[in-house]
């Protein structure tokens, strides 16, 4: 199958709850992009981690093998730092190769849990 995606991506709004109502891992609050490589070779992804107070951080990196999909929890990242809870972010995406992300929240601080997901902003360059 041909790519299909962009190499540059943004996510402009996260925020991961430190609190969360239900069993874990399956209900604790988080954010995570669903990265899909549709392409014939693996896709090498950096993220770059944006605050409103501080400097940014990153590179985180990651790699999505070739016409597959990765389910990428923000709050699984910690090299080189855990993202901070509680804590308004946004994350800039690039890719070696086109790829397609999502962005998904869960939002479990009560019984009543909450879920929002978007595509996320791609900058608009070919492939």
């Amino acid at each position: 199958m041909q790519a299909i995606g962009k190499r540059i991506w943004a996510i402009a709004e996260g925020y991961i709850p430190s609190v969360s109502h239900g069993p874990a891992p399956e209900l604790t609050s988080h954010e995570a992009a669903c990265l899909l490589n549709c392409g014939d070779e693996p896709a090498r992804v950096e993220l770059i981690i944006y605050f409103t107070d501080r400097e940014p951080v990153g590179p985180y990196h990651v790699e999505v093998p070739a016409r597959r999909t990765l389910h990428l929890r923000f709050n699984d990242l910690d090299t080189p730092q855990e993202i901070p809870r509680d804590t308004p972010y946004a994350c800039v995406i690039r890719a070696d190769r086109p790829i397609v992300v999502q962005h998904t929240r869960l939002d479990s601080r009560q019984a009543e849990n909450a879920l929002m997901t978007t595509i996320a902003y791609c900058e608009g360059q070919a492939g």
